[in-house]
C-alpha cells in the first residue's frame, strides 16, 4: 500500500498564513492546487487587522476558480492535536468553515488527488465582505490596522510570501500596487516597515469604505467553534 492510500492521515490545505506558518506538526510538504475555491481579501478583520470602528480585511478561501497553495500530510497520530491547534486559529468566529477540498498534488512524474481540509469562508456571516473591487479593498487596507499590525503590512507579506513560493497572484500584486505603491518594494523589517506606519497613520484619517459589522448577528454562527471544540 502507498502512502497516498492510508486514509487514516490527514491533509491540511494553507493559502495563507498557513503556507509560510503552519506551527503544527507535519510528515509531508505539498505544493497543492484546490479547485472550486480562489484565495480573496474578502473577510473584514476587527482584531488582528482592524477594529470595530475602521475594519481591516483579511484573506479567506471563497467559491468558484481554483486556488494554489500548499497541502500538509498530518499523521494519524497528530491529527486530533492538530485539529485542535487549527480550530483554536481559525475558528474564531465561524466566518471559516472546515470544508474538505479536492486538491491535486505531485507525486513524482503524476499528478494525484486528494480531500484536504481546508477553512473556506462562510458567505452568510456579517463578517463576509464580498466580492469587491480593487480600488475599493485598497482603501480599506490602507488605513486599518489591528492587534497583529497594519493590515497593509499583511497585504505585502502575503504577497511576498506567495512569490517566495514561486506562487504569482496577479490580482494580489494589482491590489498591493493600488494599495502601497512603492511603499510595497521598500527594504526594512518585512513584518513593520516605518513607511508603512507612516502611510497608515495618514490614511486612517482619511474617510474609508463603511465595513460596519453587525456584531449580534455574530452569534448565529458560534455554534460552529462550540461544535469544533467539543
Amino acid at each position: 500500500m502507498s502512502s497516498l492510500e492510508r486514509k487514516a492521515d490527514l491533509w491540511v490545505f494553507g493559502y495563507g498564513s498557513l503556507m509560510w506558518r503552519p506551527d503544527f506538526p507535519f510528515s509531508e510538504r505539498q505544493r497543492a492546487t484546490v479547485s472550486g475555491f480562489h484565495r480573496a481579501f474578502c473577510i473584514a478583520s476587527t482584531m488582528h487587522r482592524g477594529t470595530p470602528k475602521r475594519p481591516g480585511l483579511v484573506l479567506g478561501l471563497d467559491r468558484g476558480g481554483t486556488c494554489e497553495g500548499v497541502a500538509y500530510r498530518i499523521a494519524a497520530s497528530d491529527a486530533t492535536q492538530v485539529m485542535a491547534y487549527l480550530r483554536e486559529r481559525e475558528l474564531i468566529y465561524g466566518v471559516y468553515r472546515e470544508t474538505l477540498a479536492p486538491a491535486q498534488i505531485a507525486v513524482g512524474a503524476r499528478r494525484a488527488e486528494i480531500l484536504a481540509m481546508a477553512y473556506t469562508v462562510e458567505r452568510f456571516h456579517p463578517s463576509y465582505a464580498g466580492d469587491l473591487p480593487l480600488s475599493v479593498q485598497a482603501r480599506v487596507i490602507r488605513g486599518a490596522k489591528g492587534q497583529s499590525g497594519a493590515n497593509l503590512d499583511y497585504l505585502i507579506n502575503t504577497v511576498e510570501h506567495l512569490r517566495q513560493l514561486d506562487i504569482r497572484e496577479r490580482h494580489l500584486e494589482r491590489l498591493m500596487t493600488i494599495a502601497a505603491a512603492h511603499t510595497a518594494h521598500t527594504v526594512s523589517n518585512k513584518h513593520h516597515r516605518p513607511s508603512v506606519k507612516g502611510l497608515c497613520s495618514t490614511w486612517s484619517r482619511a474617510p474609508t469604505v463603511d465595513l460596519t459589522i453587525p456584531y449580534g448577528d455574530q452569534r448565529r454562527f458560534g455554534h460552529r467553534v462550540r461544535i469544533a471544540r467539543m
